[in-house]
C-alpha cells in the first residue's frame, strides 16, 4: 500500500509543478475519490486537512481576522508535505510538456530574475511560489513565471508579456528599479502589483511592497533597549542607502523619546579588508574613542607608578592587564550588518576593547544567521526579526519538497504573495486591491503583516538574544495589531 500511495503522491506532485501550474481536474477528482482513504489511514496526505479555498461571497467576507485570529487558509498553518526523493527514480517519472494556456482560468504572473546574477535567488522564490500552490491545491488558476533577468528593462518586458497573457495580478518583481519599470507598464491597465521589494518609495494604491522595512526593525529594537534602561545610543552602519535609512529611522525613534544618537559611523560595505589598520578599522577605532580611553589608562598608571602601598600596587597590576580605561561614551551600539561582515565588525569591536557586558550590541534581522552564535563578541546581543515559528515549518516543507538547503529569507514573501493571490483573485480573473487594506492584517510565514493605503507592508517583529547555542526569544512578536 505504501508503494501505491507513494506513486500517487508522485503523480500529484508532477501535476502540480507543471510549467503553468494548471491542474487536470477530472484526473485529480478520480485520484481523490479512490485513494484519499488510503492517504488518511497512512497519514501520507496531510493536504486533506487544508481548508477549502472558495471565492464565494461568504468566504470573501470572512477572510480577515475572526476574534483577532487570522483565518486565511494556509497563511498561518502550513500543511506538512511528504518528503519527495528522486533517488533511484531516473527514467521512472518525468514532467509532462508544458500545457497550453487555458481559457477562462484566472492568471497570475510572477516576475523574477530567473537568469542572470540573481538567478539562484529568483528560482528559490519561484520554488516558494510552487510550494504555496501545492498547499492550495484546490484553487484553480494559472501562475505564469516571467524572467526579469534582474534588470529594469527585463522587468518591463516581463510585465508587458504578463499583461498580454491576461494576468490580473503581478507578483514581484524583486528589486525597486524593476518594480518601477513594471509599474509603468501596469499603470495603463487594471493589473495590480504585489512586489517583493522593501522600498516604500515605489508603493502606491495599486503597487504593494511586501518586503521588511528596515525602519520597523530599528524602531522595534531601539524601543526594546530603552525599556531595559539604555539611553545612550550609537550607530555603526554601511555607507549606502540601507545605512542612511537606518540612521534616519533611528533618529526618529530616539527623538520621539527625547533622546538623540550619540555618534554615527559609516563603513564601506564594499571593503574586503576589515583589519585594525584598514579604513573600516580606523572608523571603528574613532567610534569607540579608543585613543582617548588608552590615554586615560596611561594617566591612571602614571598616578600609581610611584606609590608603594599595597593597594596601589594591586590596582596598578590590574591596569597593566587592560588596554584602555573608562567606559564608552554610549551604552548601546546598533550594528545593522550580517554574515561575515558582521563577524568582522564584531572582531574589530573586540580588538578596540569594547566590552559587550557594558555596551549592549543591537542588530536587525541581518543577525539571523547560523554562525552568529560562534562569534564571542555577539553573544548576549539583541536583534529584531520576524518570528521564527511559522518560518521553521516553511523551511521544513521547502526542504522536503525541493531537496535543497534552507531557502533564502525572501522566499517566504513569494509564498505569502501566492497564497494571497489564491484567496483574493476571483473566479472571473478580477482582483480588487482594496481587499488587501485592512487594519487587522494577515498571518504569513514571517508573522502578521498588513498593507496601508499607501501600499507598503507593516509587520509584527520579535526580539531575540544571541546565545552560544543559538538564540533566545526576549520579546514575542505581537499576534495582532494593537490599533485594531
Amino acid at each position: 500500500m505504501f508503494a501505491i500511495c507513494h506513486f500517487i503522491d508522485r503523480i500529484h506532485l508532477i501535476i502540480k509543478l507543471r510549467t503553468t501550474f494548471s491542474y487536470t481536474e477530472a484526473f485529480m477528482r478520480i485520484l481523490q475519490k479512490i485513494f484519499i482513504p488510503f492517504f488518511i489511514s497512512t497519514k501520507l496526505l496531510s493536504l486533506c486537512c487544508l481548508p477549502t479555498i472558495s471565492l464565494s461571497k461568504e468566504i470573501r467576507e470572512n477572510l480577515y481576522f475572526a476574534q483577532n485570529k487570522p483565518i486565511i487558509p494556509g497563511l498561518m498553518e502550513i500543511q506538512e508535505t511528504t518528503t519527495m526523493s528522486d533517488e533511484g527514480s531516473e527514467g521512472r517519472f518525468s514532467l509532462p510538456p508544458p500545457p497550453p494556456i487555458r481559457e477562462n482560468v484566472p492568471r497570475i504572473a510572477i516576475l523574477l530574475p530567473l537568469t542572470g546574477t540573481h538567478a539562484k535567488l529568483g528560482n528559490a522564490l519561484l520554488n516558494a511560489s510552487k510550494l504555496a500552490l501545492f498547499h492550495f491545491h484546490n484553487k484553480d488558476f494559472e501562475l505564469l513565471p516571467q524572467d526579469t533577468r534582474g534588470t529594469p528593462s527585463g522587468a518591463a518586458e516581463a510585465a508587458r508579456m504578463a499583461v498580454s497573457d491576461g494576468a490580473s495580478l503581478i507578483l514581484g518583481p524583486l528589486f525597486s528599479d524593476s518594480v518601477k519599470a513594471a509599474t509603468e507598464i501596469a499603470n495603463n491597465t487594471n493589473v495590480s502589483i504585489l512586489s517583493f521589494s522593501n522600498n516604500r518609495g515605489v508603493s502606491t494604491s495599486k503597487v504593494f511592497t511586501m518586503g521588511l522595512w528596515p525602519g520597523e526593525e530599528v524602531n522595534r529594537i531601539i524601543k526594546y533597549a530603552m525599556t531595559k534602561g539604555n539611553k545612550k545610543f550609537a550607530l555603526l552602519a554601511p555607507k549606502n542607502q540601507y545605512g542612511f535609512i537606518i540612521k534616519d529611522e533611528m533618529e526618529k525613534t530616539l527623538k520621539g523619546a527625547g533622546l538623540e544618537i550619540y555618534n554615527v559611523a559609516f563603513f564601506n560595505p564594499l571593503e574586503t579588508d576589515f583589519g585594525p589598520k584598514s579604513w573600516t578599522g580606523e572608523i571603528v577605532k574613532a567610534l569607540t574613542a579608543f585613543n582617548l580611553r588608552k590615554d586615560r589608562l596611561a594617566e591612571q598608571k602614571s598616578l600609581l607608578k610611584d606609590r608603594s602601598d599595597e593597594k596601589a600596587k594591586a590596582r596598578l597590576k590590574r591596569l597593566n592587564n587592560m588596554q584602555t580605561y573608562g567606559d564608552l561614551p554610549f551604552d548601546a551600539l546598533l550594528v545593522p550588518a550580517g554574515g561575515e561582515r558582521l563577524r568582522a565588525l564584531a572582531a574589530l569591536l573586540s580588538y578596540f576593547d569594547v566590552d559587550p557586558k557594558k555596551t549592549q550590541l543591537l542588530g536587525t534581522s541581518l543577525w539571523d544567521f547560523e554562525t552568529a552564535n560562534s562569534e564571542p563578541m555577539l553573544i548576549g546581543g539583541w536583534y529584531s526579526a520576524p518570528p521564527k515559528e511559522d518560518r521553521r515549518l516553511f523551511i521544513k516543507d521547502y526542504t522536503e519538497m525541493f531537496g535543497e538547503g534552507p531557502p533564502p529569507r525572501l522566499a517566504s514573501l513569494a509564498y505569502d504573495a501566492t497564497a494571497i493571490a489564491a484567496v483574493f483573485v476571483q473566479e472571473d480573473g478580477s482582483f480588487d486591491p482594496r481587499q488587501l487594506v485592512t487594519r487587522q492584517g494577515f498571518g504569513g510565514k514571517d508573522g502578521i503583516f498588513r498593507f496601508t493605503k499607501s501600499g507598503f507592508a507593516q509587520r509584527g517583529l520579535a526580539v531575540y538574544q544571541v546565545l552560544g547555542t543559538g538564540n533566545k526569544t526576549l520579546d514575542q512578536a505581537p499576534k495582532t495589531f494593537k490599533d485594531n
